[in-house]
């Protein structure tokens, strides 16, 4: 039976949706640099999804997703060495790294079949304000796809787990986020100047594209918790069940008649999965208990953080 799969699929958007050319490129990164093929996955899903909260059309949508898919193409370039060093790179190294970028626009431009998407590959790290690289283009110069891209790619890379960081919350990535969202502060405007320049206009990303990454990520979290409640009435349901075992397994401790012990053994065993032993109920509970106290947390701190997430400005 053949699948059908959906690309606008929030949580499943993958290369099989792509041209033949294009996944070929994607499974070039992927023998690479397992972490590059999933973070321009990641991108990709989370770009998007950027773009229906954006309400752009379908056209532009599925265009802006694979721009967003071959954003990092440059990558399968930059020496193993830089690209996968497991601490932060030097001044050096980071020169080499940013040239993903124009190396990535010259394979697109080279290619028939990937020249329509050049422009992620060129301006995803560019800056309204002119802050970016590789050109230093502001805002009037940055194609609308590139912008979308620039907050996907900024917000996936400071979420992900890396070799040289720690995982960093989503509130906290959020908030790193919108202060590249701030413009430039003014420290003096010349007399009867009335236009400002991008660089004090702008920030380096697009407010109204921060503002549907709120959505995104808090639509993420509601999901989150909402199959998590589930998972806890399971494992509620499941300590009742044990509990109840458990009331005839202390019988069966403080019997003495032999007969006694195995009929409360016999009844205890009743209330067990196949898996379960009745000498171990008294573990079993407890780690059924254990789990769900760790779960009743977090879903607590998933709610402080939606609660957050909805306070957030930029």
């Amino acid at each position: 039976m053949n699948e059908e799969f959906d690309f606008f699929s929030k949580t499943a958007l993958k290369s099989y949706n792509l041209e033949d050319k294009i996944r070929y490129q994607l499974a070039l990164l992927d023998s690479l640099d397992a972490y590059t093929r999933r973070h321009s996955e990641n991108v990709a899903a989370i770009t998007c999804r950027l773009c229906e909260y954006l309400k752009l059309d379908e056209g532009f949508t599925v265009y802006c997703t694979t721009c967003a898919y071959i954003h990092d193409l440059g990558k399968i370039f930059i020496p193993p060495e830089i690209l996968q060093k497991p601490s932060r790179l030097t001044d050096e190294e980071f020169e080499v790294m940013k040239t993903h970028t124009t190396i990535g626009y010259k394979m697109c431009m080279k290619d028939p079949k990937l020249r329509p998407f050049a422009a992620g590959t060129l301006y995803h790290h560019e800056g309204l304000n002119g802050t970016g690289y590789p050109n230093g283009v502001t805002a009037r110069d940055i194609p609308y796809e590139a912008q979308i891209i620039r907050v996907a790619d900024e917000f996936e890379a400071i979420t992900a787990k890396r070799q040289y960081k720690t995982h960093v919350g989503i509130v906290d990535a959020l908030n790193l986020i919108i202060d590249d969202a701030q413009p430039s502060p003014i420290k003096s405007i010349p007399q009867g100047l009335k236009i400002l320049s991008d660089e004090v206009r702008y920030g380096k990303v697009d407010k109204k594209i921060v503002k549907c990454l709120f959505k995104t990520t808090l639509d993420d979290v509601e999901y989150e918790i909402a199959s998590r409640i589930d998972y806890i009435d399971y494992l509620k349901g499941e300590i009742k069940r044990l509990e109840t075992a458990m009331k005839y397994y202390n019988k069966m401790k403080f019997s003495s008649a032999p007969s006694k012990i195995e009929y409360y053994r016999q009844y205890a065993a009743g209330y067990l999965r196949p898996h379960e032993e009745v000498d171990l109920i008294p573990q079993t509970l407890q780690e059924f208990k254990d789990s769900l106290k760790a779960r009743e947390e977090h879903i607590e701190k998933l709610h402080t953080e939606a609660r957050q997430i909805r306070h957030l400005v930029v």
